[in-house]
Formats: structure tokens, C-alpha cells, sequence
């Protein structure tokens, strides 16, 4: 391809649009993804956290989390649509309302979002290869975690604690490199996995406290006042924070949306998400309750209902039973590592050096970021508000979504001229004013002022939940009101 001198080549082997051959994702693997983004620890907490948030009436939350799935659905199918019948990921796509420049730089706070999630999530992962080493330490010699070499702490981390967190960063590296035939097949094994994982572990609580575990289930089933109105804002609220939680995972749905076969998958997949919020929530819920059974009968002492998974099986004298359990959690937070924080980040840095990066390099960029921000996130990052950076920069993706729809299907009507997808030539179709569409960019800023504006202003805290849909609602307007002028 002929380039304006000077002007960066904007094609990567990784990043172009994918051969109709290599489309080969149907809807079961879209339910396996869809599946491996809620199997987290942070996904298990959340959903237990919410029934107990609300008194454990199962109904009233099972009805949110239908209707934040199906907001999820309705959403992830619109974004999912383009990338699939061109071919092309989220970075690639976002060139055609932001230009081919405006593109690199605003997807690089999905990158940057990436990259932070990755390290945390990857410092948790390394907690649970902790746990391992140490239980397999304590079963060769007992006395063996007393040496004074476990002692000595930096940057609030022991030997163990680093030399997990290297297992993980190289586990994760290892695996996530392959490409992505290898991801869809750990995509759809950790799923798997995962679901066999909660069955066993329902399954052991059931055999000694079928009856107990019934009773406790029973008492939360309340089926009546679920349709009175002072159910309406916790119903709101709830699908809010549903919705919040996938919210980060829609505006990149194309990375992955761009291998499956047709249409007709991508809406058939993107329905199970719905079936997997429905058997995630009642797996959860009885394993909560379960294991809280068993600790009172065991005469355990514990102040309030664990939902952290890592905290269930802490409290329990069952070496096998943590053992087996940690494995599931390493293949959960790994897997949901890989499609949240991963290839998003990998697809942004690709997109943004598409002549200088390839899998490796930007796998070895990801890593060797991913772990000073996990090296650093007990001692440091976690005391600074880091997290609160992270919502801010996040709140870009509403907006982000606002103006990518509208552009797309409104004023493209859905058409693309792929040639210039890929071409920097100042007279190309999507180079605009200096390869930036300035227009998006108003809409862009105004809607990030206002979604923002939920986190950082306390009058408006209660719609932080709804942030994203604040921000795509602005942005889309703005931009309808400036493109047509």
C-alpha cells in the first residue's frame, strides 16, 4: 500500500480484517466467553454480595440481573455486529468515526484501563499461586514457612509472594501469546472447567447438608411484595451495577465478535449470556449459603457471610478440598484476564504502533507493565485511589460506544469503504483533518465531562452506576447534532 510520506503504516497482520475462513466462532463459544466473564472472583463476590445487600430476596436480584443481561445483550450486539461482518477489531473500527490518528490515542484509555486490570487481576492470581506453595510447602514440613527468610517483606510481599506473582506473570504470558486459535480453546476449556469446578463444589455441600441447604434456600425464595414500587430503585440500582461490571467488556467486543460465523451466532451467543448470569447466581448463592451451613455446624466462627471464594475455602481444615478449589480459581481469573484486560490492550497497542509491534512484543509490554503495577499495588496503588483513575479513564467508554453507534448505523447507514480502513492518504475517506475527526472529539470530551461527572461530583453519585449510559446518551446526541450540520 502506498503511503503519504512520512505518514505510519496502519496495517498489522494481527489487526486486519480476518479471513471469512477463520470465522469460526458459533454460539457455544460465545457462551463459553460470555461464561469465563463472569467465573471471576470479583464476579462471584459481586453477585453474592448483591443478595446480601439486599436481605438474600432472590427474586428481586435475579430480576435485575435478567435485565442487566439483556441491557449487556442489546448493547454487545450493536457493537458486535460491525466488527463481525467486516472482520475488524474494536481499534480498527473506531477509525471510522474518529479518523485513523483519532482512533490510536482515544483507544489507548482502553489500553491504559488494560493494562492497570491486568496487573490487579493478575496480583490476585498470584495470591492464589501463593496459597498453593505455601499449603504444599506445609504439607513436606510443617515447620518449614517459620525460616526468618519468609519474613523479610518488600514492598509488602515475601519471597513466596514474588516469586508467585512471576509464575503468573509468565503463566499468563505464555499461555495469551499463542494466538488466538489457542485463546478460544482456553476460552472455552476454562468455562467448562469452571462450571464442573461449581458443581463439585455444590456437590460436596450438598451430600452432608442437602436438607439444611434447602431450608436456607427456601427462606429466600420470597416471592411475595416483589412487584411493590419500593422494589423499583433497588431493581435499578441493581441492573445498574450489572451492567457496570460488563460495561468495560462491551466497548471491546469486537476483538472477539470479528471470528464468529454469522449474524445469526453472534445474537444466538450473545442471548446466553442471560442463561450463564441465571446459573452463575444460583451456583453462587448456594455455595454461599452452603458453606455458611457448614462453618455454624462446625462451630466456626465467622462475623458475616463470606463471598469471596479465596475466604470460603480459607476457613476451611480441608488441604484437598483448597487445593482443588484454587486451581479453578487460577484458570477463572486467568481466563477472565485474558478477554477483559489482554487482548483488548494487546489489540490497542497493535493498533496504535501497527508497524513496530507484533503478538510478542506487545505481550512483553503488557507483562513487564502488568507486573511493577502488581508489584506495587499492596504497598502503593492500592492507597492512592488508583481505582478511582481507572473509573475515570473508563468513563470514556460510554461516550466512546455513543458515537461509534451513531456513526455506524445512522450516518454510514453500515457502510464501510474497507480500502480505507487501512490507508493514512490524506485524501483517504477516514484521514478527516489531519487523520483526527474533530468532531467526534467535541462529543467525545462532552460526554466524558458529563459521564465523569458521576464519580467525581457527590450530587450525582446516584446514577454512577448508570455513567456509561449517561455518556453514551450525550455523546451520541452531540455528535448526531454536529455531523449533520
Amino acid at each position: 500500500m502506498i503511503q503519504d510520506k512520512g505518514k505510519i503504516k496502519l496495517t498489522n497482520w494481527e489487526i486486519v480484517s480476518v479471513n471469512p475462513n477463520d470465522k469460526l466462532w458459533d454460539w457455544k463459544d460465545l457462551f463459553c466467553f460470555w461464561g469465563v466473564s463472569i467465573q471471576s472472583i470479583i464476579g462471584f463476590s459481586l453477585i453474592t454480595s448483591l443478595y446480601l445487600a439486599y436481605d438474600l430476596n432472590f427474586l428481586i436480584v435475579l430480576i435485575s440481573c435478567i435485565l442487566g443481561s439483556f441491557l449487556v445483550y442489546i448493547f454487545a450486539t450493536l457493537i458486535g455486529k460491525p466488527s463481525q461482518l467486516h472482520g475488524i477489531p474494536f481499534p480498527v473500527f473506531l477509525r471510522i468515526s474518529m479518523g485513523v490518528n483519532g482512533a490510536r490515542y482515544v483507544s489507548l484509555f482502553r489500553g491504559i484501563v488494560g493494562i492497570f486490570m491486568f496487573g490487579i487481576q493478575t496480583y490476585f492470581l498470584s495470591k492464589s499461586i501463593g496459597y498453593l506453595i505455601r499449603i504444599s510447602l506445609h504439607v513436606l514440613d510443617s515447620t518449614f514457612l517459620d525460616q526468618d527468610l519468609f519474613l523479610i517483606f518488600f514492598l509488602q510481599m515475601n519471597i513466596i509472594d514474588w516469586f508467585s506473582l512471576i509464575i503468573a506473570i509468565a503463566f499468563q504470558f505464555f499461555l495469551f501469546t499463542k494466538g488466538h486459535s489457542f485463546n478460544k480453546f482456553l476460552i472455552n476449556f476454562s468455562a467448562i472447567i469452571i462450571y464442573l469446578g461449581l458443581i463439585l463444589f455444590l456437590s460436596i455441600i450438598v451430600s452432608g447438608y442437602s436438607n439444611d441447604l434447602f431450608n436456607s434456600f427456601e427462606n429466600i425464595l420470597v416471592y411475595e411484595n416483589i412487584f411493590y414500587k419500593e422494589n423499583l430503585i433497588p431493581i435499578l440500582t441493581m441492573t445498574g451495577t450489572i451492567f457496570a461490571y460488563f460495561s468495560i467488556l462491551i466497548v471491546n467486543f469486537g476483538d472477539f465478535s470479528r471470528y464468529v460465523k454469522n449474524n445469526k451466532e453472534l445474537n444466538k451467543g450473545n442471548l446466553s449470556l442471560l442463561i450463564n448470569l441465571i446459573i452463575f447466581s444460583i451456583f453462587s448463592v448456594l455455595i454461599v449459603l452452603g458453606a455458611d451451613i457448614i462453618l455454624e455446624k462446625n462451630s466456626i466462627d465467622v462475623e458475616r457471610i463470606l463471598t469471596n471464594p479465596t475466604d470460603i475455602i480459607g476457613k476451611f481444615d480441608n488441604i484437598s478440598l483448597s487445593v482443588v478449589v484454587l486451581f479453578f480459581i487460577l484458570f477463572a481469573s486467568a481466563s477472565t484476564n485474558l478477554i477483559a484486560n489482554y487482548v483488548p490492550t494487546q489489540n490497542t497497542l497493535l493498533n496504535f504502533l501497527p508497524n513496530k509491534l507484533n503478538l510478542k512484543s506487545s505481550g512483553i509490554i503488557i507483562a513487564l507493565l502488568a507486573f511493577i503495577i502488581a508489584a506495587f499495588w499492596q504497598s502503593l496503588l492500592s492507597q492512592i485511589g488508583i481505582l478511582s483513575f481507572i473509573d475515570t479513564a473508563a468513563s470514556l467508554f460510554g461516550p466512546i460506544f455513543g458515537i461509534v453507534i451513531i456513526d455506524y448505523y445512522f450516518l454510514k447507514n453500515g457502510k464501510i469503504v474497507n480500502k480505507d480502513i487501512f490507508s493514512s492518504l490524506s485524501h483517504s475517506t477516514y484521514y478527516y483533518s489531519g487523520g483526527w475527526h474533530i468532531k467526534a472529539i467535541y462529543a467525545l470530551f462532552i460526554g466524558f465531562v458529563f459521564s465523569s461527572s458521576t464519580i467525581w461530583n457527590m450530587n450525582l453519585s446516584f446514577l454512577q452506576s448508570y455513567s456509561w449510559f449517561v455518556g453514551a446518551l450525550i455523546s451520541s446526541v452531540v455528535y448526531y447534532l454536529l455531523a449533520n450540520r
